[in-house]
């Protein structure tokens, strides 16, 4: 089954952006410009690497968008050691299937 995107030709988009910005503005206060950058990110579909010291709201940022647009989402804890396998999961050939 392949997903159906929901588009919209009457113009509405930036209501609907400005809605869902001024939902998460209502958890995280204070960081307005940030919030929409993350919001163009997702919706532009590209990705999104939030760097910052603990306890700014990285995960509450990503937690807050993704309830807000009715999404899941995944925390991934980096490390030194990490792999890009890690994260995007590799496909492991098994000649005996």
């Amino acid at each position: 089954m392949v997903a159906q995107r929901k588009t919209s030709s009457n113009g509405d988009f930036p209501a609907v952006f400005n809605r869902i910005a001024e939902n998460v503005e209502r958890v995280i206060q204070g960081k307005g410009p940030q919030i929409r950058l993350a919001l163009t990110c997702l919706l532009a579909e590209g990705h999104l690497l939030i760097e910052d010291v603990p306890g700014v709201g990285k995960t509450l940022l990503a937690k807050t968008i993704a309830r807000s647009i009715g999404s899941d989402w995944r925390r991934i804890q980096f490390t030194p050691d990490l792999l890009p396998t890690d994260v995007t999961g590799a496909t492991i050939f098994n000649q005996e299937t």
